[in-house]
């Protein structure tokens, strides 16, 4: 594998990217709008003057903002490794175009994976500066949230990459949204304390990703206390990538060449 082959296909996306754009205007700037303005001030005001703001001794949208950036980094890994992964390899079949070239397996992965950690960034920044600007944090502790941002939505590209790659087709995807991803972005404690949680399901929350990374970010975001070490959750999402990666290369490559 050669770093020169993954920046080609990094160049290759960021290319893709300067003439579409403007498809992704609404998801990268009006959903944390909207969130926000729904979620943490419109539902927010009811928390507050409920037990949710004063058990935590903050308003319910400082609480929200850093989970909302955690999820949104979610679903942005979970759907630049889902329909342009099966496009690359059924429809638009760009992937075997890439590897007609001197780029292996290998480059053409890591290389995605590059791409989405560029796309990550840009997401997770204008997140944190938005929710900086609602006054939900203070600006260098937002940006301070965008590492491990970005790390939770690069554990969910790498798994979901490995995923798509062996699918036949796209019905698999929407499974995987209605019932994997749907599920985490509401009950891995974005919204609420997973401590409120029934006591059986407790347990399944601390296993996720999203958990770790809206820990992480409302950690560093908040300064607030970690229920687990910080190295413990940054350990796992990177073990995460790592398993992901591998499992990634060899299903695509059994899919692409064997």
């Amino acid at each position: 594998m050669t770093v020169v082959g993954s920046l080609r296909v990094v160049e290759a996306g960021a290319r893709v990217y300067r003439r579409t754009w403007r498809g992704s205007v609404i998801s990268t700037f009006l959903n944390p709008i909207l969130y926000l303005l729904a979620m943490g001030i419109g539902l927010g005001e009811l928390v507050d003057e409920g037990s949710g703001g004063a058990s935590l001794d903050l308003p319910y949208l400082t609480f929200l903002a850093p989970g909302l950036l955690a999820a949104a980094a979610m679903q942005t890994g979970a759907g630049d490794a889902s329909y342009p992964v099966m496009a690359g390899i059924k429809w638009r079949k760009t992937y075997e175009a890439t590897l007609s070239t001197p780029i292996g397996v290998p480059e053409l992965l890591f290389g995605h994976l590059g791409w989405v950690t560029v796309r990550l960034t840009f997401v997770s920044v204008v997140f944190a500066a938005i929710m900086t600007l609602f006054g939900a944090t203070s600006a260098v502790e937002g940006m301070l949230a965008v590492p491990p941002a970005v790390l939770t939505g690069l554990a969910f590209s790498s798994l979901v990459t490995a995923y798509t790659a062996k699918l036949k087709n796209e019905m698999g995807l929407a499974a995987m949204f209605r019932f994997a991803i749907v599920p985490l972005f509401l009950f891995s404690g974005t919204f609420f304390p997973i401590e409120q949680l029934p006591d059986y399901v407790e347990p399944l929350a601390y296993i996720t990703p999203l958990w770790h990374g809206v820990e992480l970010c409302r950690g560093l975001a908040l300064g607030l206390e970690y229920t687990v070490h910080p190295l413990i959750s940054v350990s796992y999402l990177v073990v995460l990538i790592a398993v992901g990666a591998v499992l990634g290369v060899m299903t695509l490559r059994r899919r692409l060449i064997a």
